[in-house]
């Protein structure tokens, strides 16, 4: 098993740029099933998830070709009879995103359950109760999902909460559905807006981009198209993380700045600062990190929010980030139940947490971190991600294993991070 051996309590310094959006690429390459011309996708991360997702396009008779390492072509001219491959399914969260345009295509969708991290219930409801508005039939089972349509339809959609792949589930059919489809309570966070716009581009009919009402005329059919995929904000975050607990200064370059109104504010809480340089977040290096307590001397929380709120998969780099602040702070993640429970490696390491339950935790900083030798493993991207932070921060030597979960999510973290300073070894 791969592992990460990690020196930590070293300044970084330079320049780095994050990956293409992952949250993003995904359904992207879902989409390439809605034309039978081709879809040239640039800027996308070369990651796991984009690997396993691009076998499984393979395996159903899509061509995809690697222009090179970030841009990819995908044709689906040819579109194979047979179901989506099952252990392939399984190994990514995103599989389902394959029902809206299967359904559009050739009107039936046969799809196991998926697989992802395990960071608690991932609810797939809001995706049939949108896809059900627009006339699927929907048959559930205990290993799978039996979708069938006669032909797709315009509806008036209320999504039952604010689920990012559901928005982007109902997105997907709608587009060359008969009639108008209105999606309200629709989730807007910029890898949403990005497949909206990369929609529009082969053709589609999306307005309010960006906002919690989608308006989606139904077109006949969608042409080939190219469309660059905006910077992931979920690492512009955790690199604004590290550079923070390492004392770091470091330009994040094409890092979209106006994704991180919210981020700004949050981790303001903590004494983190940035500065916006054109389209570059610069955070500088040696920041006094100190809890700014609400009015009247309160303890301030953060918590997550759907967009534009504090984003779920930011709350893990964030508490690392706590850690080390002076003072004391509420993490509080409401999305999913078990996004906290990799906080026991933190203790371990030295960090001053209570875990109140599944949702939240308090953090009294500063606590000088120490590296973990015995090794731990990485349980998700985002808390994998979390821990090569703190060793990045800690004092002696760590060792991360099941880092193919960090390499789900992050491309060649450890080579870029290398390159700005870092002392990472990768061992097989």
């Amino acid at each position: 098993m791969d592992r990460f051996v990690i020196e930590g309590g070293h300044r970084l310094s330079g320049t780095i740029i994050p990956s293409g959006n992952k949250n993003a690429a995904l359904p992207l390459l879902a989409a390439s099933l809605l034309t039978d011309q081709q879809l040239v996708l640039r800027n996308a991360p070369n990651i796991g998830d984009v690997i396993v997702k691009l076998d499984l396009l393979e395996h159903m008779g899509v061509t995809t070709t690697m222009i090179d390492a970030h841009t990819i072509a995908l044709n689906a001219a040819t579109l194979h009879d047979r179901n989506p491959d099952v252990g392939l399914c399984r190994r990514i969260r995103s599989s389902p995103l394959l029902a809206g345009p299967l359904l559009a295509r050739r009107g039936y969708a046969d799809l196991p359950r998926p697989g992802g991290d395990g960071i608690g219930r991932r609810r797939l409801d809001t995706h049939f109760q949108a896809l059900r508005s627009l006339g699927v039939a929907v048959e559930i089972t205990s290993t799978s999902y039996i979708l069938r349509s006669d032909g797709l339809h315009g509806a008036d959609i209320f999504l039952d909460e604010m689920s990012v792949t559901g928005t982007e589930q109902a997105i997907l059919a709608a587009v060359t559905a008969e009639g108008v489809t209105n999606i309200s309570n629709a989730a807007s966070e910029p890898h949403v807006q990005d497949v909206c716009r990369c929609l529009n581009a082969m053709g589609a009919k999306i307005s309010g981009i960006g906002t919690n009402v989608l308006e989606i005329e139904g077109v006949t059919c969608l042409h080939g198209a190219e469309y660059v995929i905006g910077p992931d904000f979920m690492e512009v975050g955790s690199l604004i993380s590290l550079a923070a607990v390492t004392g770091s200064e470091l330009r994040i370059r094409n890092a979209n700045p106006r994704d991180h109104r919210m981020s700004r504010i949050v981790f303001g809480r903590l004494g983190v600062n940035w500065c916006d340089d054109g389209d570059d977040i610069v955070v500088p290096g040696e920041q006094e990190l100190r809890v700014h307590d609400d009015i009247h001397g309160a303890i301030p929380k953060i918590d997550s929010a759907p967009w534009p709120g504090f984003n779920t998969d930011l709350v893990s780099p964030a508490l690392v980030v706590a850690t080390q602040t002076r003072g004391t702070v509420l993490i509080h993640e409401k999305m999913f139940e078990n996004r906290l429970f990799f906080v026991d490696r933190l203790i371990s390491m030295g960090a001053r947490i209570v875990l109140c339950d599944p949702h939240r935790a308090v953090v009294v900083g500063p606590a000088p971190l120490h590296g973990e030798p015995d090794g731990m493993p990485s349980p998700d991207i985002r808390a994998g991600m979390a821990l090569l932070i703190a060793a990045l921060c800690a004092r002696g030597r760590s060792v991360i294993y099941n880092i193919g979960q960090i390499d789900r999510g992050y491309e060649r973290i450890d080579e870029r991070l290398i390159a700005l300073g870092a002392r990472i070894e990768r061992l097989r």
